[in-house]
């Protein structure tokens, strides 16, 4: 059976950019720039990584213990620079795709293809299809939803809110979900399918926003799987994309010198905390520059020189594969048609009303015995995480700073904490940076090597993998917080 499920003779039409991964007709005679790195990330150098793990032989201890597949993958030497938060993911990831759960090993990798087609992340896929066979997948299921039972097709709308609108989740989904007569879903099976929706399109940010690159595959002619991914690339200006102003300087982003800039960050670091002990905001006033940050953040990208192309230009010589669009209904749906239509305000969710600590947690444990434990000790790792170091500069607090990334993120997805003050997320977050985990956290597809690179020119990668991790747990968390609220109204 062909995998891919294109022929040889339409694979044929078809290059691949060594450099973006993207695939291309051959018709229009594109020059194939050389891949980047050949190390684990086309953004981080190899020699970085590679010596992060001869360090750390913890690591193949790790693989060793909780690795599906048995190998050190490239997701897994990329989090490796940050060994004592890949024992937590590693962990958790191994609880629920392994170990023992309401869902059949099968359903578990196909609810992971299903969620990583969301945002076209074909390296995950890839991953899950092997994994699928290999726990005794009904091969047929791979062609497309289709083929699936119905119980599996009916998650496609939980899927897709999840990823894109989690907002939009309510009680009556769920209700749908589990009163389905003979398809219906138990609450231990839904929790543990939702689990793994939030996990995987929170790993599909990961992955694109790190720059994962495909795992070498012996089986295949120039060694890599032909996937599809939505990114701008050199490749783009030579296939006549007339993407304006897309020259590869970082001249675009405006950025003062990049160690004035860090100089700058710390100042705004350090003159917050003085006012934050001289005085505090009103609520009222919070809640103003809540509503404020939730507002300018719909329009962060789209008003960016580097997205102010049209979307029908983007999508031109886009091909999504087969292997992608199989496993998803309603491609065209995302977070951007959401700002695209003026809805201007997002429903607030006020955590405090339904905080993971004393809600989401409780009920994810009840429902799936001990993943709340494996979860909460995930988030908890992620944001106290810290070495005390901001690029060459030691004994930093950076708690300011990393509480700003996980509040931003859960900004955009309409969730307000009454005791931040969010005016510190503009005095923190400078535009390039905003740009990067608007992207990376709402359209991951998108992010390109040059906005990973725009960012916080002075710091080492390790702390870019770091602000990742935090944009990955932060998204995961919101995703989780929307279903397991509507999860509670739908038992009460």
């Amino acid at each position: 059976m062909n995998r891919g499920g294109s022929s040889p003779s339409a694979a044929a039409n078809y290059l691949l950019c060594t450099n973006c991964r993207k695939v291309l007709r051959k018709d229009k005679r594109i020059r194939v720039s050389q891949p980047l790195t050949r190390g684990p990330s086309a953004f981080i150098p190899e020699k970085e990584v590679v010596q992060a793990n001869t360090v750390v032989e913890r690591t193949n201890f790790l693989v060793e213990e909780y690795s599906t597949s048995g190998r050190l993958d490239n997701i897994t030497q990329v989090m490796s620079l940050h060994t004592q938060y890949l024992e937590s993911f590693l962990r958790s990831q191994f609880y629920m795709l392994r170990m023992d759960g309401p869902l059949p090993l099968p359903y578990r990798h196909y609810i992971a293809i299903m969620a990583a087609a969301r945002h076209q992340c074909s390296y995950l896929i890839n991953m899950h299809v092997d994994e699928f066979l290999k726990t005794g997948g009904i091969a047929e299921w791979l062609n497309g939803l289709e083929y699936v039972p119905q119980r599996l097709k009916n998650l496609n709308e939980i899927n897709k809110l999840l990823a894109h609108r989690p907002w939009l989740i309510t009680k009556e989904h769920i209700q749908k979900l589990v009163k389905t007569g003979e398809n219906n879903w138990s609450l231990p099976e839904l929790v543990h399918a939702v689990v793994l929706l939030a996990h995987y399109h929170a790993l599909a940010s990961f992955v694109f926003g790190s720059g994962i690159n495909p795992e070498r595959d012996p089986e295949i002619s120039n060694g890599f799987r032909l996937i599809s991914v939505n990114n701008f690339c050199v490749c783009d200006l030579a296939n006549d994309n007339n993407i304006e102003n897309a020259s590869l300087s970082d001249s675009n982003f405006g950025i003062v010198d990049s160690l004035s800039e860090l100089e700058a960050l710390m100042e705004r670091m350090k003159r917050l905390k003085e006012e934050r002990e001289d005085e505090e905001a009103s609520q009222e006033e919070m809640s103003t520059r809540f509503e404020k940050e939730k507002k300018e953040s719909l329009f962060v990208v789209s008003g960016d020189t580097f997205h102010s192309f049209p979307h029908s230009e983007f999508e031109d010589d886009m091909i999504i594969t087969s292997d992608v669009s199989r496993y998803i209904e309603d491609p065209g749906f995302g977070y951007e048609d959401f700002a695209r239509r003026g809805e201007e305000h997002l429903p607030t969710f006020r955590a405090q009303d339904y905080t993971w600590e004393n809600h989401g947690f409780s009920l994810v444990n009840r429902l799936y015995s001990d993943i709340g434990h494996l979860l909460d000790e995930k988030f908890r790792m992620v944001y106290n995480l810290t070495y005390n170091t901001m690029a060459t500069h030691e004994d930093v607090d950076t708690t300011m700073l990393r509480r700003a990334l996980f509040n931003y993120v859960h900004c955009m997805f309409g969730i307000r904490y009454d005791d931040y003050d969010y005016g510190e997320v503009n005095q923190l977050l400078e535009r390039s940076l905003k740009v990067y985990i608007k992207t990376v956290t709402c359209y991951p597809e998108r992010t390109t090597k040059r906005m990973y690179d725009s960012y916080w020119r002075q710091f080492k990668h390790s702390e870019k993998v770091h602000v990742n991790l935090l944009l990955m747990e932060a998204r995961m968390q919101a995703e989780l917080l929307y279903a397991l609220r509507a999860i509670t109204r739908h038992l009460t």
